[in-house]
């Protein structure tokens, strides 16, 4: 492994407005880094939040934004050619399981061609030092084994949008092997927190329930993710970014503590109450259907992170509690200041 300053050039950092990307400019702004940034602003989800992590982003110094779309290889080049990226971290991608049913082609577009894009400029990119990319614990699929470690096989996967993240490991390594990029795949394991997307089941539990509706638990409540705050992932990213592979290599991001849904939806009902998002005397459980599993999800996820700790002295730390407690925060400020 070798040591990467993060000051020695341009940080390019795809996918700058959505959640993930917002949140790891602003550590690495506020690390002194340059941060070139770019985002096709797609309608998702809300392009108004989208823009209100983007406002935020460039109300700083070091940081300059591209409203453009990795899948256009001519943007893409570009962008490398001007700018000579050192480091690249890529977290565009067209995210969600179930939309990847109905909607397959943006998967292909955004997850397939645009990461293939910007491995053939990091292949002709004389200065770069290290890519980083999402993966996802997806790729992980059905298994039964757990919890889900590196070591174990991927090659099941249960939804296109697991097969795209699976693609873009498989084609990193490839990259990797016969031009010497230095790439690093991260698997995110279910992540959450402020500012952070609204098609996730947390987000849209609280969406749900402040406007009277009925909120549906998968699998009858019988599922357990390993949910992992955005400050914790974050902090992985910026490690991992710091020291790259002599080729490749991949981890696991995630928290290593699956929490029950019915027991997390407990938490995070406690915690929009006591923001003052919902009243006290709410009828939670009139509000609560149990359903069946959806297509492409599994039912339970849980990472094996200990080669995160090993190589980079981090484990995610901080607890449902907590996380929920900013969240319900943010949400409470956040809607009241849109509405």
């Amino acid at each position: 492994m070798h040591n990467v300053d993060l000051l020695s050039g341009n940080i390019l950092v795809t996918g700058s407005a959505g959640f993930i990307g917002a949140a790891l400019s602003h550590r690495l702004l506020d690390s002194g880094c340059r941060v070139i940034g770019i985002d096709n602003m797609n309608d998702y989800y809300s392009v108004d939040l989208k823009t209100h992590r983007l406002r935020g982003l460039e109300a700083r110094d070091n940081f300059t934004f591209i409203h453009g779309d990795i899948s256009n290889a001519e943007t893409v080049r570009g962008i490398f050619g001007k700018y000579n990226p050192s480091i690249v971290v890529n977290l565009a991608a067209q995210a969600g399981v179930r939309y990847s049913i109905v909607n397959p082609d943006a998967y292909i577009q955004s997850n397939i061609i645009g990461f293939y894009n910007i491995l053939e400029a990091c292949r002709h990119c004389g200065n770069l030092k290290h890519l980083v990319f999402a993966s996802s614990s997806s790729v992980y699929g059905g298994s039964t084994k757990i919890p889900f470690s590196t070591e174990d096989k991927t090659d099941s996967p249960v939804s296109l949008y697991a097969a795209t993240k699976k693609s873009n490991e498989l084609l990193a390594h490839s990259y990797s092997h016969l031009y010497g990029i230095p790439a690093t795949g991260l698997r995110f394991f279910t992540v959450y927190g402020p500012a952070g997307r609204p098609d996730m089941a947390y987000f849209k539990f609280a969406d749900t329930l402040k406007a009277g509706g009925t909120i549906q638990v998968f699998n009858y409540g019988k599922c357990e993710r390993d949910f992992t705050y955005i400050d914790d992932i974050v902090e992985g990213v910026f490690r991992v970014m710091q020291g790259a592979p002599e080729k490749f290599s991949v981890y696991n991001i995630g928290g290593g503590r699956p929490e029950n849904l019915l027991e997390f939806i407990g938490v995070l009902q406690g915690e929009l109450v006591r923001a003052g998002v919902l009243p006290g005397d709410y009828d939670f459980e009139g509000h609560r259907e149990l359903v069946p599993m959806q297509p492409g999800d599994v039912p339970v996820t849980f990472a094996d992170s200990s080669a995160l700790e090993r190589d980079f002295g981090f484990t995610p730390k901080i607890d449902i509690r907590e996380g929920l407690r900013k969240f319900a925060e943010w949400y409470a400020v956040y809607y009241n200041s849109v509405i």
